[in-house]
């Protein structure tokens, strides 16, 4: 089911980003000789008007056949050459090439908002002033080797309870981290915080909620993971479901739609700056086999979760079509803009190998993802 669902969240985000090649290219008159979904071989096919729109075989992927965008002499010189995209200013090639990416973001927001609009995840301190319903203490992280990790606690669990033996007296006694907020209904992730840190490396019951059911995980904390006091090795923060009017929706939706592009960009630079200096990490990326048991998380959570993973998902691909590399959009704008500069085309069959070589390495870097994945699921 999970690939299922990740075939169908890649066909949509395909469709989505090809969609805005094809809307701005036939706003400004350029020819599209095909719209497909998928790679070759063709499942079927049919023409309307000048466009082909095809299905294909092999789902991870999709393009649309622009007249002019990769140029041989037809699109240069050929009756329909004025139609032609290489033919068009430049700043009708930049619009066409970076309107797909646009598409992607305009997407996410989108999804984002809807999620809102829906009850959308998100941290209670992130938004002081909201109202949110069924707020929990969620494990945000969890540091490798730490007693959390030891004892299978993982990112997402939301934590039900915490207990302790307490001594009052000379009676020892159960006491959770609700006594330790003066009796208080309800835990902010502050409080469990302060709850571990007060244990005296006593062992702590967490009491952790999976879907449906609940589990109490036995875990000691110990000096030495945090600085000068006892902790078990985890991230936390309080999440609850945020729902907003139509309006504060989209707005909000903007805001959160703008950080997570920044913040993709940023992660996503920093990756390559690591690979050129030798310190790239391959855990820091994932791949198709890695993203489909990421989907599949997502849609056990429910649909607001896959909602916002897919947005997520939308925003990555959109950075990455902007680097400036061979066969990505930002390539080909790269491409008229050292066009501009040196004002005269840069040559039919330079370009044209560049992509073609640009696409392979890609294609070699994906089968690479692809295969660290799955040593990841057996070793």
């Amino acid at each position: 089911m999970s690939i299922i669902i990740f075939v169908v969240v890649l066909i949509v985000l395909i469709f989505v980003h090809e969609l805005g090649h094809f809307s701005i290219a036939k706003l400004f008159g350029v020819r599209v000789d095909e719209f497909g979904l998928g790679f070759p071989p063709k499942i079927f096919s049919k023409k309307y008007g000048e466009t082909v729109y095809s299905l294909n075989w092999i789902p991870f992927g999709g393009f649309v056949k622009i007249f002019g965008e990769d140029p041989d002499a037809e699109s240069l010189t050929g009756s329909d050459s004025s139609r032609s995209l290489v033919n068009k200013p430049k700043w009708i090639q930049t619009l066409v090439l970076i309107a797909g990416v646009s598409f992607n973001i305009l997407f996410a927001w989108l999804l984002i908002s809807l999620g809102f609009m829906s009850g959308l995840p998100a941290s209670v301190n992130s938004y002081p002033t909201a109202h949110f319903n069924d707020a929990k203490v969620v494990i945000t992280s969890v540091l490798p080797g730490s007693p959390a990790a030891k004892a299978n606690l993982k990112t997402g669990d939301a934590i039900v309870s915490m207990s302790k033996l307490c001594n009052l007296g000379d009676v020892q006694t159960t006491c959770d981290v609700r006594d330790s907020v003066f009796g208080s209904n309800t835990f902010k992730a502050s409080d469990v915080q302060d709850f571990i840190a007060q244990s005296d490396n006593q062992p702590i019951t967490i009491k952790i909620s999976e879907g449906q059911t609940t589990k109490e995980i036995v875990v000691t904390p110990i000096i030495g993971v945090v600085e000068g006091k006892a902790a078990l090795g985890i991230g936390l923060d309080t999440i609850g479901a945020l729902r907003l009017p139509i309006h504060q929706a989209f707005y909000q939706g903007a805001i959160l739609t703008y950080d997570l592009t920044k913040t993709t960009a940023i992660g996503l630079v920093s990756f390559f700056k690591n690979i050129f200096i030798g310190r790239a990490d391959l855990k820091q990326v994932t791949g198709p086999v890695g993203i489909i048991g990421l989907v599949g998380d997502a849609a056990h959570l429910g649909f607001i979760y896959l909602l916002s993973f897919t947005a997520f998902i939308s925003i990555n691909l959109a950075v990455i079509n902007l680097l400036p590399f061979p066969a990505l959009d930002g390539g080909r704008i790269l491409f008229i803009i050292i066009e501009a500069i040196k004002r005269s085309p840069i040559k039919p069959k330079v370009a044209n190998t560049l992509n073609t070589i640009g696409f392979a390495l890609l294609i070699l870097l994906m089968l690479v993802i692809t295969f660290h994945d799955v040593f990841k699921m057996f070793w």
